[in-house]
C-alpha cells in the first residue's frame, strides 16, 4: 500500500471496530491524533480516553479484519466511491455540528455536500396518490430556490421526492442503510444510478457491514443531520419518517408536516407531530420558504425561466396557466397543435422545468 492507501486503511479499520461510533471515534482521535496512532496505542493509553473502557480498548487491540479493509479499498477504487473522513475539507459542515455523526462515510456522486440549502422529504412507504401529488408539487415549488433534496431511497414518498428532484434538475442525495455495493429496494437501481449523476448516494456502512433493520434508524439520523429542515408528507404513527422527524428535533432542525384527513392511517403520524408541537403544520412550499427565510435573499428563477421560451412553448404555458391542470387530450384541442408537435413541446418544457407532468397524462405549469 502507498501512504494514502495506508491512511485510508486505518480510517476504515477504526470504523469497523464494534463500539467505535461518532462520539468514541472523535474522542480517540482528539486524544491520540490519528487512526494509525489509535491502533498503535497501548491498552493503557486507550483507556485514558473518555468513554473507552477496558472492553472497547481490547477490541481495538484485537482488531484483525484487515482483509475486509483491503476489500473495501478495492471496491472504493473500482467503483468511484469517495471515502470522506471528518477532517476532510468536503466533510459536511452540517455533520460537524453533531458529535454522533460518523467520522467516515462513503459517497458516490457529484453533489456539493455543503450546499446553501438542504431539505429532507420523507414519509410512508405506502404513499397515497394524495401524498405523491403533494411531494411532486412540493419539490416543484421549492426548485426555484435551489435546494438539495435529501431522502432515504425507500418506497413511497422517498422515491417520489428523488424522482421529482431529478425531473426538475435539482440535486438529490439518497442516504442508504447499507453499503454502496447494493441498492435496496433493488427496483430503485435505475433511479439511484441517475442520482449519482445529479446528486449522489451516501452511506456510513462498508460493503461488509451487516444489513439489519437497526441500520435504517442510523440512516434516518443522517438524513436529519444533513438537512436544514425535515418535511414529513405522510406517515403512520409507527413510521420511520417519525424517527427522522424526532431526530431532527433533537438536532434542533426545522420540522414540518402536511396534515391529512382525520382517521387516515397515513396521516396519523403527521397529526401526532403537529399536536405534540414537534412539527409545524404546512399546506404548501410557500409555508416552508417563509419559515426558513428563503425569500429574504432569493428571487425565484421561474420568472426568468419563462422568458426563454419558443412561440409554441409560450402558447402551451399560457393555456396551462388558465386551465391547469389539463389532461393531454384537452390540451391538444386547446392549443390547436398536432399531437407529435405538442409531445415535443411538452418534453422541452419539462426539461426546462417549466411544466410538470402529473398522473393521468395531465400537465400544469411549475
Amino acid at each position: 500500500m502507498d501512504t494514502a492507501q495506508q491512511t485510508l486503511a486505518y480510517r476504515i479499520a477504526l470504523t469497523m471496530v464494534d463500539g467505535v461510533g461518532g462520539v468514541n471515534g472523535r474522542n480517540l482521535l482528539a486524544y491520540l491524533g490519528s487512526p494509525e496512532a489509535v491502533f498503535r496505542a497501548s491498552g493503557t493509553q486507550l483507556m485514558k480516553v473518555p468513554g473507552i473502557g477496558e472492553k472497547l480498548a481490547r477490541k481495538v487491540k484485537e482488531f484483525k479484519n484487515w482483509e475486509k479493509v483491503e476489500a473495501e479499498i478495492q471496491f472504493i477504487e473500482k467503483h468511484g466511491v469517495k471515502p470522506i473522513f471528518f477532517t476532510d475539507k468536503n466533510y459536511p459542515e452540517r455533520f460537524r455540528h453533531h458529535n454522533d455523526t460518523p467520522i467516515l462515510f462513503y459517497f458516490k456522486g457529484n453533489a456539493n455536500l455543503n450546499p446553501k440549502r438542504t431539505v429532507a422529504i420523507v414519509g410512508t412507504r405506502k404513499s397515497t396518490d394524495y401524498g405523491k401529488l403533494l411531494t411532486e408539487k412540493l419539490v416543484a415549488d421549492l426548485t426555484p430556490y435551489g435546494p438539495t433534496i435529501v431522502s432515504g431511497l425507500a418506497y413511497g414518498i422517498d422515491i417520489v421526492a428523488h424522482k421529482a428532484a431529478l425531473q426538475h434538475n435539482v440535486p438529490t442525495i439518497g442516504v442508504t442503510g447499507h453499503g454502496l455495493n447494493r441498492i435496496y429496494p433493488a427496483m430503485h437501481r435505475n433511479i439511484a444510478d441517475k442520482m449519482t449523476e445529479q446528486g449522489g448516494l451516501l452511506s456510513e456502512f462498508s460493503t461488509s457491514a451487516y444489513v439489519g433493520t437497526e441500520n435504517f434508524a442510523l440512516r434516518n439520523k443522517l438524513v436529519a443531520a444533513l438537512s436544514d429542515a425535515v418535511i414529513v408528507v405522510e406517515s403512520a404513527v409507527d413510521g420511520g419518517a417519525l424517527i427522522t422527524a424526532n431526530m431532527a428535533n433533537d438536532y434542533n432542525k426545522e420540522v414540518f408536516a402536511f396534515p391529512g384527513r382525520v382517521g387516515d392511517k397515513h396521516s396519523e403520524g403527521c397529526h401526532q407531530l403537529i399536536k405534540n408541537h414537534k412539527a409545524a403544520l404546512i399546506e404548501s412550499a410557500a409555508d416552508v420558504i417563509k419559515a426558513l427565510g428563503w425569500d429574504d435573499d432569493v428571487k425565484p428563477k421561474q420568472s426568468q425561466l419563462l422568458f426563454d421560451l419558443s412561440d409554441d412553448e409560450k402558447v402551451v404555458v399560457d393555456y396551462l396557466r388558465s386551465k391547469e391542470p389539463v389532461q393531454i387530450d384537452a390540451l391538444t384541442d386547446g392549443v390547436n397543435m398536432q399531437p407529435g408537435m405538442l409531445a415535443a413541446t411538452l418534453l422541452g418544457l419539462e426539461m426546462k422545468g417549466a411544466v410538470l407532468a402529473l398522473p393521468g397524462k395531465r400537465y400544469r405549469v411549475v
